[in-house]
This record gives C-alpha cells, structure tokens and sequence, in this order.
C-alpha cells in the first residue's frame, strides 16, 4: 500500500509548539492571555492581536518554530514499522507555501534528525486545499494520514480514504475517520492491508465497444488502471447503425472484442463479461438479459459499484426497474446527451433511447453526467499524436491506431474524439474536470433540456482537461506488458 503522510500534526507538534510561542509572546505584547478557548485555529481569535501582529509573528518566526518541532510520540518507531511491512512512505506536506527560505532542505533536515524513514518527499501548498489530492492521485496514494478537515473532505471526496489526525482545532466536522495516536494508526492500517482491494473502486463498464473505435480506448485505460479498480464486470450495451447489422450482432461482435481486448491485456474475463439488451425501453423492450441481471446481483453484493457507462444507458434503465433497491448502492457516470449549451440531446447515446435516459433521471440514483458536444468533443486528437506515443509498444497499442484511422463505421479519418475516454478519466482523478450540481432537468419530447429547480441534485460536467487525461492514458497504453 502507499500510504501519504502530512508532517505537521501528524508527524510533529506543531500546534503545541505554536501555541506554546503564542503564549510567550502574548505576555511580552499586551499579557492579554487566551481570550477564546475555542476558534477556529489559534491564528485565528485565540488572542487579541490584530491580523497585523499576527502574521508578523508568524512570517518573522515560523522557520525558527518548525526547525524546533518534535516528532510525536511513537511516530518514528511505526513509519519504520508501516516500511517493514512492505508498505511504501510518501511524506506530503504543505510547507512549498512562500514561508521558508529553502522548505525541502529544512524538511529534509528535520526528518533525518529524529529517522523519520520515507520513500519519497513531496512539498504542497498548504493554503490550496486541492493541492495534496493532486499529488495524491498522481502518485496513486492508497491512504492519507491528514490533519486539516478542508483538505481530508477533499481526498475523500476524490476517493482517497484518509485517516485525519485529531487536534484541538479540528473537531467541527464530525464526519471524518479520526485517529489520535501512531499506534493506532498502525493497527488500523494493518487491518485495513489484510482487506483485499479494499481501496480499490467496484466498477462496472457498460459498452457498445464494436460501435466505433472509442470504446476499445475506454476498456484499455480501464484494463491499465486496476490499482484503482476492482473490475466486477463488463456488460455489453445495444447499439445500431443504418448499416443492416441487427442489434444481436452488434452485442456479438462486442462481446467478441472485449475478449480480445481483455486477452492481449491479461485480464482473466472469466464470468466478467455479459451480453445485454437487444433492443431499447422506448420500444418496449423490458426483457432478463445476463447484463441487466449481473448489474443486479454486483450491486447487491457491494455497499458500492459504479456503472461507468458508455453507451445507450438501456441496461442501466433496466435493472433500476427491476430491482429498485439498487439505487442507493450504485452510481452512475454516463457519457451521454449535450451540454445545456446545445438546442437539443440528439446524440448517439442519448437518442437511442431517450426513454430509458428518461427512467435513469426519474430514478433519483446518483447520477453525473459528462456532455458530449462542448466537453468530451474537446478530446479530439490526431493519428499523428497516436503513432507517436502508441505505435509499436505492444500489439494492442497498433491496433488501436488503426482502429482509429478507420473504425468501420465513420470512415477514414486522420483526426478524432476520442470520447469514452473521459468516464474513466474521471473516476481516475476528478480533480481534472470541473463540475457543478443542478436540479434534475426535465426532457422534452425534441430531447432538449428543461432546467428545473427543486428536483433531486444531478452532477455536470461542464470541464475537462485534455493534456492531463491524454498525458496519463498514453503512458499507462504505452507501458510494457
């Protein structure tokens, strides 16, 4: 497991250190004492300075008052033991803030002092409450030993399980995993490693996978990213062109190219993949298919399962209907529709099946959204920048290139969007796309949106950042075998 590590507070003593300082000072500035036992942090009410007192204190002192820190107690002693177990240490702290002269050689320094042992030194910004969620997903930290409650929510929120460090200052959100003492964090991890997978994400990807050449893309990165996944199953979802092919032998030949996919990528597809639906809810369609029953099943299993869904969301619509009770044990990120910015929803995976979108919305289940024109449309590339990264690693990387140069369905093309891409992008580190929540919008019968106000919350994508999801998917692509 690679477990993160904050230093102040959850190394050292760095509140008692400032507090003890404060008080020193307090008596040589006005003798006023504590005159609220309870702020929000000691630079923040504890005394009566003014903002200019205090932050000269602090600006003209803190390098001083962190050289001085002491480890707290035991924390030397179970990192060594975490390390001995196998375990790899990232120490990450906030300290690349402006207020050290020479922060990772002062850090370095102190660490080495009381044998603190570690893998790797990462330097943040501790006023950017997103900046260790960043180095957290980039490194593909497991856990985060962390003190400040902003930062933890945000780890958390970007599916990084977090133990926070109690201290006086930190007690107001009670939602938080805490710990006191470096023995109990060690026992805590140990039982936590003895969990398989426990950090991992149950997904599910639903696929049309032979419609065009994005999908084999999405299955790929999925199949290169499972430090971050427990691959439950990969169901395949309907699709038709006015190109004689029925829905049935588009599910064949899905089904058959998710095989191949998962054989060159070593993945064991052994009850992993299911056929779906052969035809769409707007046409009646209601029908016990393998997808729609594993859906079922996986989610019952798990306390949680996301369906990254990448298709028409027919199968998804299904199995809410059949089994209700799943709504509160899945969600649902889903490629779909376009962004309120367009006239209408008429793209592939929306009209299919509008009525099955339809049944998804009306469900209430966690649901966010991922527009196709004006988000995901802007991760065109070229087959330029393809060969470049991918051509010749690997037998897998060279038929994705020609997949894309021709993908049987839109004819040859030189430059495309890569769109399925994103739902997995976004489940690897959401800190790439910018969101928003809304009120559920309503569907009119020309598949536009009608926004509403007090309905259940849906999330949006409104962002995404292309290099940041293009550099990370050709380098896990690319890698050897």
């Amino acid at each position: 497991m690679r477990i993160g590590i904050d230093i102040d507070n959850c190394i050292s003593n760095f509140d008692d250190t400032l507090l003890k300082e404060y008080l020193k000072h307090d008596k040589e500035l006005r003798n006023t004492g504590i005159i609220n036992e309870n702020p929000e942090y000691l630079r923040k009410g504890m005394f009566d300075w003014t903002d200019e007192e205090e932050t000269s204190f602090y600006n003209a002192n803190i390098e001083k008052f962190a050289k001085n820190l002491k480890p707290l107690e035991d924390s030397s002693y179970y990192i060594k033991k975490l390390k001995e177990d196998g375990h790899e240490i990232y120490i990450i702290t906030g300290r690349n803030n402006g207020e050290y002269t020479n922060p990772y050689e002062l850090t370095v320094e102190w660490l080495n002092k009381y044998d603190i042992i570690y893998d790797k030194l990462v330097l943040t910004d501790a006023y950017d409450k997103h900046s260790k969620t960043v180095v957290c997903l980039e490194n593909n930290i497991d856990l985060m030993v962390e003190d400040s409650t902003k930062i933890s929510l945000v780890l958390i929120n970007n599916g990084i399980k977090v133990f926070t460090m109690n201290t006086r200052y930190n007690q107001k959100e009670q939602s938080l995993d805490r710990v006191s003492k470096w023995e109990e964090i060690y026992e805590r991890i140990s039982k936590l490693n003895k969990k398989e997978d426990y950090q991992k994400a149950n997904v599910i990807l639903d696929t049309d996978i032979y419609n065009e050449c994005d999908d084999q893309f999405a299955l790929s990165y999925l199949l290169k990213s499972q430090d971050k996944f427990n691959i439950e199953a990969i169901t395949v979802a309907p699709y038709h062109h006015d190109n004689n092919i029925s829905i049935e032998e588009g599910t064949d030949k899905s089904y058959n190219e998710i095989i191949k996919i998962c054989n060159w990528l070593d993945f064991d597809w052994t009850n992993k993949v299911f056929k779906g639906s052969t035809d769409y809810v707007v046409n009646g369609y209601n029908e016990q298919n393998d997808a729609v029953n594993k859906i079922i099943e996986i989610a019952n299993k798990n306390d949680k399962t996301y369906i990254l869904s990448i298709g028409a969301i027919t199968n998804i619509a299904i199995a809410l209907k059949k089994e209700p009770k799943i709504i509160d044990k899945i969600e649902v990120i889903w490629l779909g529709g376009n962004s309120f910015l367009s006239k209408d929803n008429k793209e592939f995976n929306f009209k299919q099946d509008v009525q099955a979108v339809r049944a998804v919305f009306k469900s209430k289940v966690k649901l966010t959204i991922i527009p196709c024109k004006n988000v995901a449309s802007n991760l065109r590339t070229s087959i330029y920048e393809l060969e470049h990264f991918l051509k010749g690693k690997s037998k897998l990387c060279d038929y994705l290139c020609q997949r894309f140069y021709n993908d049987g369905v839109h004819g040859i093309q030189e430059r495309r969007v890569i769109w399925d891409i994103s739902v997995i992008a976004y489940m690897i580190n959401k800190e790439w796309f910018g969101t928003e929540e809304i009120s559920c919008p309503n569907i009119n019968n020309d598949t536009s949106y009608e926004l509403t106000e007090n309905k259940h919350k849906i999330t949006v994508v409104n962002y995404l950042d292309v290099d940041k999801i293009y550099k990370d998917l050709f380098k896990k692509l690319g890698e050897n075998e």
